[in-house]
């Protein structure tokens, strides 16, 4: 049974995480970050009020013990929220780059603007 729970906990961290990582910050995405973060927010409470029930549901899946869920779980939301910080870190970086190109060619000197400033001679400085 233990190798049952393996390979569900393996499928769901892979799935989650091609999830996250493929797609934006569309509706969808913040969608499925927020129904995630009230399950969380719903399965802690319950487990601070009947930590028995964790025991159980635990058992049913084939984990020893509640606390193994809860190892389980807070190592899938942790690879989970790696992914989705690496993506926004990648989002921001290539945006930076995009900014500081543009700043650049903004700033850049145009040859064919520069006024060519002569001195009372009639020639060049």
């Amino acid at each position: 049974m233990l190798i049952v729970v393996q390979l569900v906990l393996v499928l769901v961290v892979v799935v989650f995480s091609l999830v996250l990582i493929r797609g934006g910050s569309n509706a969808k995405h913040m969608a499925i970050r927020r129904i995630m973060i009230l399950l969380f927010a719903f399965a802690a409470v319950l487990s601070i009020f009947f930590p028995t029930i964790l025991t159980q549901v635990a058992g049913i899946v084939g984990v020893g013990r509640g606390t193994d869920l809860v190892l389980y779980a807070l190592i899938v939301s942790f690879l989970v929220y790696m992914s989705t910080t690496h993506q926004r870190f990648r989002s921001m970086e290539t945006t930076l780059t995009k900014l500081a190109r543009r700043i650049a060619l903004d700033e850049a000197e145009r040859p064919w603007e520069r006024k060519d400033e002569t001195d009372a001679s009639g020639g060049r400085y």
